[in-house]
């Protein structure tokens, strides 16, 4: 029973010694308080606009990474946030989707959508975009919509561009995180052109090469 009196003594001595130190910290005294572990009241940080060694630059605020911050959309400026039709696929001021492209189409577009098509789209859709991609194939994604069906031919560019941005119910996500706004409009014009190539008719085929499918 000595023993537990004394184990007892002991061990209210020290809660009254470890509250007399940092039980009331900040309260009563007029000096600043004992601070026994101060790293989650003194945590290391950079300043803004101040020299500091632990960049290589010496600065301490440091450039966006590049992709994170929308700045420069071709060679229009500072036109991340703005309505226009090239950023939302809208007509300015309203919510009708444009018809067409607002960029211009060429080869080098339509190169980077082939690229950026089959990285990002050919999984599901397949590389001929009729919706026969691998994860059809191995049953991750029974039903997959065919970009060659009436209704995906039809339907406005800015809409196709929405869809590839915002993603559509119930399986396709949005790839605005991934995709940039000239890769979204560039995917656009290769799928256009994926479907121009299924529905084309043999007197729109340059007579070269109309002679070599016969």
């Amino acid at each position: 029973m000595r023993y537990f009196f004394v184990a007892l003594f002991g061990f209210l001595l020290l809660a009254l010694t470890v509250f007399g130190i940092a039980g009331r910290r900040g309260t009563d005294f007029r000096k600043p308080p004992l601070e026994i572990f101060d790293d989650m009241v003194r945590q290391a940080k950079l300043r803004p606009q101040v020299p500091n060694s632990f960049f290589s630059d010496g600065r301490s605020s440091q450039a966006y990474v590049v992709g994170t911050v929308a700045q420069r959309i071709g060679d229009q400026p500072n036109q991340a946030w703005q309505g226009t039709a090239q950023n939302t696929g809208l007509v300015p001021g309203t919510t009708n989707y444009v018809a067409a492209i607002p960029v211009p189409v060429t080869a080098a577009l339509l190169e980077r959508g082939r690229e950026r098509y089959n990285i990002s789209c050919v999984p599901c859709h397949g590389p001929v975009g009729d919706g026969n991609g691998i994860t059809k194939k191995i049953g991750a994604m029974p039903v997959v919509a065919s970009l060659l069906d009436k209704n995906a031919v039809t339907i406005p560019d800015g809409l196709v561009f929405h869809i590839i941005g915002q993603g559509k119910a119930p399986n396709m996500q949005g790839y605005a995180s991934t995709i940039q706004i000239n890769d979204r409009w560039a995917i656009v014009a290769y799928v256009r052109a994926l479907q121009r190539a299924r529905y084309a008719t043999l007197e729109e085929v340059p007579g070269a090469e109309r002679a070599m499918m016969k």
